[in-house]
């Protein structure tokens, strides 16, 4: 028999697939075409309509996440992930209303950080489309099953780091140090031209040496068989689309240790994951030509890493200082909000020519 937890995620995993595959159009004849705007604008606005709806969703009906029906399963639970919500004896009714209440602001926070964080992602997607002379008609299509890919590869990692986190709890200390060291980091890169070698991509090498290539672009074709012997090969499509999987991946290295140190649910991390990266995948066809306004944004992520590095370092001081889950979100909040504020108040100097 399968567990509640078991059960409620793959519940959650068709219905993310049936809403992929509507906008994919995979239930109409339309073929790959560019994105406009409108069409852009209308998708991202349903998926951030379903991620603040799935936050109201875990505070009505939370319990259903983990089969939550009494005290005990709600002690039980709340000693694995949040044992900073205190319970209280005999009312079960106002312990899981408490307990609802906080899963569902980790939810938010974490899906704020995760989308504010995968921004870049925007940037690295463009290199790579550029690099690899994609045509503009097949952005979505590649978009759509390289995240799908990528929502596979979180997975694993997500819950790998939570078995990990539950059997070592001092990894939380490593994931804090590498944060604070990514968000100075990122604070002292500069903006430099990159440039992707197809032929020398890392992904496209191993994939060459352990599939069939057709070294040709086959119209709308992930696969192809050649018609003299049968000979099934993958097109250059397919391989971008895993370019796109472990290029999110790379990514996902400091989002989803900064996730957790808001919360040690698996399952809140990954609805998080996948709402925001697939909420960003819609926006990165109007996002992508504005981002260059945004001047100050890697700043306020470099702070936004430095503080839950930060954060995770010092979590047991905090907790005794009696630090809330809701100032991270309200810190969070401030910290991209100055950014972009910044970006617009603040004109950008213009080298004077001689």
């Amino acid at each position: 028999m399968f567990s509640n937890e078991t059960l409620f995620f793959l519940a959650f995993a068709a219905f993310v697939l049936v809403i992929m595959a509507v906008d994919l159009g995979a239930f109409s004849k339309r073929k790959s075409h560019v994105v406009q705007f409108k069409e852009a604008a209308i998708w991202s606005a349903i998926w951030v309509a379903l991620s603040i709806g799935f936050y109201f969703f875990l505070q009505r009906f939370g319990y259903l996440v983990h089969g939550i029906d009494d005290m005990p399963r709600l002690q039980e639970v709340r000693d694995r992930y949040a044992d900073h919500v205190e319970l209280i004896p005999g009312n079960f009714a106002a312990s899981l209303a408490r307990f609802q209440a906080n899963m569902s602001l980790e939810y938010i926070t974490g899906y704020l950080v995760e989308y504010s964080l995968s921004a870049d992602n925007i940037f690295v997607f463009i290199l790579i489309f550029n690099s690899f002379g994609v045509r503009e008609r097949y952005y979505k299509k590649i978009l759509v099953w390289g995240i799908l890919g990528a929502i596979v590869l979180r997975f694993v990692f997500i819950f790998l780091g939570a078995a990990l986190i539950q059997q070592f709890e001092w990894i939380m200390y490593l994931f804090g140090a590498f944060l604070v060291y990514t968000g100075i980091q990122l604070f002292f890169q500069k903006d430099e031209d990159e440039k992707i070698e197809p032929a020398n991509h890392p992904v496209v090498r191993i994939a060459s040496k352990y599939l069939n290539v057709y070294h040709r672009n086959v119209t709308d074709n992930f696969f192809v068989r050649t018609k003299a012997d049968q000979k099934l090969f993958v097109t250059p499509l397919f391989l971008i689309v895993i370019v796109v999987a472990f290029t999110d991946l790379v990514f996902a290295v400091d989002s989803i240790p900064a996730i957790f140190s808001i919360t040690k649910d698996p399952y809140i991390v990954f609805f998080s994951n996948v709402f925001a990266i697939m909420g960003l995948r819609s926006m990165f066809f109007f996002l992508s030509s504005i981002m260059n306004q945004f001047r100050f944004l890697k700043v306020g992520l470099a702070v936004l890493l430095t503080f839950i590095g930060a954060k995770m370092l010092a979590e047991h001081w905090l907790a005794e200082q009696g630090f809330k889950p809701v100032y991270s979100l309200y810190i969070i909040v401030g910290i991209l909000s100055v950014s972009v504020l910044a970006s617009w108040l603040i004109p950008e100097k213009k080298e004077s020519q001689v």
